[in-house]
């Protein structure tokens, strides 16, 4: 996982948009550019409260207290990554993440008693510098939450056997290939090897190499846990509805007690200059020639990082980046562009990528993303761009406010701090020091860095000649001895962890949803306003009837073209002031589709809502559809589906919804992009028409939710869009009630040579439609079936045989049909062995595998106590309210839902799976290698359609 700037921050403290202030703006004024809040003066407010303790085994504790739900997010980084792993034991500290949910010497498992008591965010991550552990559950489950941390912590070992070795060894395996199997797969590998020498702590991938994964033992298991995973190697944080006082006697009750373990030694690790330029061409399964340019940096406690961070932020993370303006915009070269710092505790990786437009010249490109990473380092930033970067990072980060657990919360954030500053907030300094820079600092800083020999990587369309299989390692596997031969002897026994009993968990309060306000415009658009002040922001959307399946009656492609190019360009903006303009609010704007809407949505400052309503109504109502820009953009989407043609999952489930809605309006191309020749097809009047006749306010809805009232909002709605007039021609309706095919059983295997995995997907329509009410047993029957991680699909593929690294299955709620759905990665060998699994899984239930109690208790009550971590953040507000607007739910629908869940039995479940989750008449599409994977499914008596990945373009 990837360590960004810190996420969470928090008070904040802004003056109240003032009404006053509001009436002041005219309708049709200049966009507003300078921020209501002075820039130093929003950074230098921002702080997370805290208290701190340490047992005396070392373990250091940290509690932020957050009453806004009644939830808390427990947070634990052990001090131990994949820059500490030895030779030969690559992947080893990710392998032990994975064996450290198997449960513990008095817990059997660590997910179902958790999922049962209403967590969520349960998960782990690995990378070079920590593991990490996060949960959020409601307050009454703390105390069981620290029960099973504590009892891994301590008495992980006697519950480690080599059964669960292997098949968590076999999950992470399948991950490897599932990561290496997608377009530009191995890069990462490469990276490494061409930053660092052999043995540097950075150098091999988190991942590791497929032998030393097949190497590792159980005495290995052993050995890691007691070097490692000692109370006083450990930062646990918790936020959340908690405070120290209650927190401290729950920490000493059930850690105190546990054994400190040697500590883990910093490894010696730092940037690496380079003797001279390093060059290298990978053939590979890619779309376009994708462009590296990379160093390495300093780490995140160097004085230069805040500066390189913003920085390369400019370069090529802004909208309006330096990259974006002069290959994308400017000279068309490139159809995407990225640059970026990724800042570890010792190193840095300096980032820049070049997407090359498909007909341009390789040398030519290469010469022209040169020199603009040359001219930038030379001169350096503007003032005017470091306040727009800083504002922008400053404001997503305000927005991180919410969320008080899971990687990126505050528990992360303060964790990250102590771990490797010593310094809680630390995160508040990087912002301040970000906010006081000036253009020299960061043109200094590039200049010292950048003007280093680079490596750079040219990945390029062809044929795979690279095994990711024997990537990631140390890099002198070929100089190693052999194994011993006894290296999986039985290891000896362990004696018996002491006894040790969870607690109870304590009853959840219903969940109280947000109240909403309701108001309609003077034009008839209806306004939905969810009031919260956790932090001064605002979240809104526009939302119209008519997403995707609107191509059905036009030209395929033209809905997504059509959103995307509404921020290229207004009356009297073009795309590059668009984007400026929102960086220097803190706003971000976007539009996007489903099958059933058109949505703008803004994220903004509450101090700079009126100016960027402003802003939004412009790129809603008065696009501009440039020919010129038309023209780059459609480019950009050709490129962007030949990206999506080349990555297997998302060839698999385009090509399935085209398949089991042919002939329907769902039928189009659920990513929206239609096909090349449709694409190619499209002129400015077409988006013209396709804007005019779609997004009009007689099919649109305005839904708020954030830091302002219904009587502040208002006024700044009406002036914006209250004065848009319906057009005379009748509103567009699409026919969803259209027929869909008969289903049938069937395979479309799709050819994709050297693939290591094959990437299934499965389904079929459902007689049910999204707006029909009264089906929460068939939710429920899923969530049984393949809803998440403990359902059955995933228990079994994954947990019990070690073929995939993550199986799942859902029933998603359009407006129409409903359809049931699966996806699984599963490894190439085991393609038709799979298929017989799922289908196995699903015959049994419920027949011969009814609804067990432990199974009728975790998708009940557990989604019960869960329902109030389900309402975080703005944006799960938001969603939950657009939703239920959607399919015409009440408002209070979510409220009533714990009653709906109550009430609903086993045999409520065992009807739902009986009648919906059948596994005869699906539709399987296969992405894999047509070689290893044909003759296992001929096996299976299926018909069988074979095509090739570029037939999928049509």
């Amino acid at each position: 996982m990837r360590r960004i700037l810190s996420t969470a921050l928090a008070t904040v403290t802004l003056a109240a948009l003032q009404p006053s202030a509001i009436a002041q703006e005219a309708p049709n004024a200049p966009v507003a550019t300078e921020a209501t809040a002075p820039l130093d003066a929003l950074v230098s407010q921002v702080a997370i409260p805290y208290e701190k303790f340490e047992l005396d085994n070392g373990l250091t504790t940290i509690v932020h207290t957050d009453r806004k739900a009644p939830i808390v997010g427990v947070t634990i980084y052990y001090r131990v990554g994949s820059k500490h792993e030895p030779r030969g034991r690559t992947g080893f500290a990710h392998l032990y993440e994975h064996l450290f949910f198997g449960g513990s010497a008095n817990a059997p498992n660590f997910d179902v008693p958790l999922e049962a008591a209403g967590s969520t965010t349960t998960n782990g991550s690995t990378w070079y510098d920590r593991t990490n552990y996060v949960v959020t559950i409601p307050t009454g489950a703390l105390e069981l939450a620290l029960f099973l941390e504590s009892d891994r912590m301590g008495y992980l070992l006697p519950a480690v056997t080599q059964d669960k070795l292997d098949k968590q060894r076999g999950v992470v395996q399948n991950e490897k290939r599932q990561g290496d199997n997608q377009p530009y797969g191995l890069v990462d590998y490469v990276t490494g090897d061409g930053l660092f020498p052999v043995g540097h702590p950075y150098r091999h991938s988190t991942i590791g190499s497929m032998a030393d994964l097949e190497a590792a033992t159980l005495v290995d298991v052993r050995n890691w846990f007691r070097e490692n995973y000692g109370p006083n190697n450990v930062v646990m944080v918790m936020s959340g509805d908690i405070d120290a006082a209650t927190a401290r006697p729950l920490v000493e009750k059930w850690f105190g007690d546990l054994e400190p373990g040697p500590e883990v030694p910093q490894a010696e690790a730092g940037p690496v200059t380079l003797d001279a330029p390093v060059t290298r061409t990978m053939v590979d399964q890619v779309p376009v020639t994708r462009l590296h340019r990379v160093w390495s940096g300093p780490g995140l406690n160097a004085a230069d990082s805040p500066a390189l961070m913003i920085g390369m932020h400019i370069l090529g993370g802004l909208a309006s980046s330096r990259l974006d303006n002069a290959l994308v915009r400017g000279d068309q070269l490139a159809v995407a562009v990225r640059a970026s710092a990724q800042v570890f505790e010792q190193v840095s990786f300096l980032n820049a990528e070049m997407d090359v437009k498909p007909g341009v010249d390789r040398a030519a490109a290469e010469k022209r993303f040169d020199e603009v990473i040359a001219r930038y380092r030379a001169e350096g930033p503007t003032e005017d761009e470091v306040r727009r970067a800083v504002t922008s990072v400053v404001s997503a980060q305000i927005g991180a406010l919410e969320k008080v657990g899971g990687f990126y919360g505050k528990g992360a954030t303060l964790a990250e701090g102590e771990m490797y500053s010593g310094d809680p907030q630390k995160f508040a300094k990087d912002l301040a020091a970000m906010a006081s820079l000036t253009p020299a600092d960061v043109r200094t800083a590039l200049d010292t860095w950048l003007s280093r020999p680079v490596f750079a990587l040219d990945v390029v369309p062809g044929e795979r000649t690279e095994d990711g299989a024997l990537m990631g390692g140390w890099g002198d596997e070929a100089s190693r001895p052999a194994p011993e031969p006894d290296a999986r002897k039985p290891a000896p026994p362990l004696p018996a962890a002491p006894e040790r009993h969870p607690p109870e968990v304590s009853p959840v309060a219903d969940l109280v949803f947000p109240e909403i306000e309701r108001a309609k415009l003077s034009n008839g658009i209806g306004v939905a306003l969810a009031r919260r002040t956790a932090v001064p922001k605002v979240m809104l959307s526009l939302a119209f009837d008519g997403g995707y399946a609107a191509d059905a009656y036009d030209t395929p492609g033209t809905q997504g073209l059509m959103l995307e190019m509404l921020d290229e360009g207004t009356e009297g903006m073009n795309a590059t002031e668009i984007a400026e303009a929102q960086e220097r609010l803190g706003a971000a704007i976007s539009a996007t589709g489903s099958l059933d809407e058109s949505v703008v949505t803004m994220s903004a400052l509450t101090a700079n809502l009126g100016p960027s309503l402003d802003l939004m109504a412009r790129i809603v109502r008065r696009p501009a559809f440039a020919p010129s820009e038309v023209a780059r953009l459609k480019d950009q989407r050709l490129a962007q589906l030949s990206q999506v043609l080349a990555s297997p999952p998302s060839l698999a489930s385009r090509e399935f919804g085209k398949l089991v809605f042919e002939g329907h309006p769902y039928g189009q191309p659920s990513d929206g992009l239609g096909t090349q020749e449709s694409l190619s097809a499209l002129t400015p009047a077409d988006l013209q028409a396709a804007h005019d006749k779609w997004l009009r306010p007689d099919l649109a809805t305005i839904t708020v939710v954030g830091d302002v009232t219904m009587a502040q909002l208002l006024p700044l709605l009406e002036r914006h869009f209250g004065n848009w007039q319906v057009p005379a021609a009748p509103a567009p309706r699409i026919d969803l009630a259209a027929a869909t095919p008969p289903a049938s059983p069937r395979i479309v295997l799709i050819d994709r040579p050297n693939s290591p995995q094959s990437v299934i997907y499965a389904g079929r329509v459902l007689p049910l439609s999204g707006t029909q009410g009264g089906v929460e047993a068939l939710d429920l029957a899923n969530d049984v079936l393949g809803g998440g991680f403990l359902a059955r699909l995933n228990s079994d593929l994954r947990e019990e045989k070690a073929w995939s690294y993550g199986v799942y299955s859902g029933v998603p709620k359009p407006v129409g049909p409903r359809y049931f759905v699966l996806s699984a990665p599963v490894q190439a060998d085991r393609t038709a062995d799979s298929i017989r699994a799922i289908v196995t899984n699903m015959e049994g239930f419920p027949g011969t595998a009814p609804v067990t109690e432990e199974e009728l208790q975790r998708v009940t009550d557990g989604a019960i106590r869960a329902l109030p971590n389900s309402f975080e953040t703005n944006a799960q507000v938001l969603g939950a309210i657009r939703m239920n607007q959607r399919l015409g739910r009440p408002d209070d629908y979510y409220e009533t839902l714990a009653e709906i869940y109550r009430s609903t039995d086993a045999d409520a479940i065992a009807a739902a799976a009986s009648e919906y989750l059948r596994p005869d008449q699906l539709t399987y599409v296969i992405v894999g290698d047509r070689e290893v994977v044909e003759p296992q499914l001929r096996e299976l008596g299926m018909p069988i359609e074979i095509r090739e990945t570029g037939e999928n373009a049509q």
